[in-house]
């Protein structure tokens, strides 16, 4: 793609972006639409952590990975039961990521190997089959009463044209961009990126170049624990602690990884920041409200729509 395809790609989104949420905001207060477009990029950072997490273990390994959203919701799940016990508060999120990151390893290392060399579809519908065992487990640990989870940030706040912003909003989008850029960096300039990069390009010529598959795809795997232990930490604060929603989060993240292609990290996160924009300002409609479910994924057939313009297959491949 040509870089001024590109521009024009930029321009397009941008344009489109402020044409919806002038639409869909028309008449409503200023201020009112400027909270649930806060809301909605606090809400939009946490499908494109989860869409990040998908596309950096899918490059590496080839698994496209639905158990993310479970391991999330057993760590908020674990972080709630720790403070109700008295735990000092920081020990308690920290358990979140690493139990997050325990549940991600198991799989990462004793369950996926083991499929390796079966088809995408297989290994993904796999990675489905342990979200619903890991869901399973912790309904049967924690029966579905109303819980919640407050952080620190939840009563500090900035203000903002009229509108207060809590610094857990800030802190999950700046995180997402962080996050970003971090792992941009960590696959572009470090060793272990680069290797990832060439198990992505080809498995069996990187096996043969002497690269430690089990090592770099344990590194993946662990990264992917991590985003969705954050992930399913700040969504249990922001909007629910209940282990279904946060493991269906996983849902409006793939969809984020599509608009990506899963491979693209700054289109993930711009597709997931639309996402949770248009989800928020969907609500504002007594017409369209209804449709908020399927948002996300009517979003990611429009993008890969586009990015096929102008192409038709054949049987003898892409034209």
């Amino acid at each position: 793609m040509t870089k001024l395809a590109q521009l024009s790609n930029w321009l397009l989104w941008a344009v489109l972006m402020a044409a919806i949420v002038a639409v869909l905001g028309w008449g409503g207060r200023p201020q009112m639409v400027g909270l649930f477009i806060a809301s909605g990029l606090a809400v939009g950072s946490l499908y494109a952590l989860g869409g990040i997490g998908i596309v950096v273990l899918y490059r590496a390994t080839g698994v496209l990975n639905f158990s993310g959203g479970a391991a999330g919701a057993a760590g908020a799940m674990t972080a709630w039961q720790l403070i109700a016990w008295g735990w000092w508060e920081p020990l308690a999120w920290l358990a979140c990521l690493l139990v997050a990151l325990l549940i991600t390893l198991i799989y990462g290392r004793f369950v996926a190997p083991l499929l390796a060399w079966r088809d995408t579809v297989v290994k993904a519908v796999a990675t489905l089959g342990f979200a619903l065992i890991v869901l399973g487990v912790v309904s049967f640990l924690w029966i579905d009463d109303p819980r919640s989870i407050t952080l620190p940030t939840d009563g500090i706040g900035v203000r903002l044209l009229g509108m207060r912003i809590t610094a857990t909003r800030l802190l999950v989008f700046f995180a997402s961009v962080a996050i970003v850029v971090g792992i941009w960096a960590f696959l572009t300039f470090t060793k272990v990126g680069l290797q990832m990069r060439a198990l992505a390009n080809d498995r069996d010529l990187s096996a043969l170049l002497g690269i430690p598959i089990l090592r770099v795809e344990t590194i993946a795997w662990a990264i992917a624990g991590v985003l969705a232990g954050f992930s399913g930490l700040m969504f249990a604060d922001l909007i629910r602690l209940e282990a279904m929603v946060i493991t269906f989060m996983v849902i409006p993240s793939i969809a984020a990884a599509i608009c990506g292609r899963l491979e693209n990290l700054t289109v993930v996160l711009l597709g997931g920041l639309s996402m949770g924009v248009i989800e928020n300002m969907l609500t504002m409609s007594p017409v369209l409200r209804g449709v908020r479910p399927i948002a996300p994924f009517v979003i990611a057939a429009l993008v890969l729509l586009w990015y096929q313009r102008g192409q038709r297959l054949t049987f003898g491949g892409r034209d």
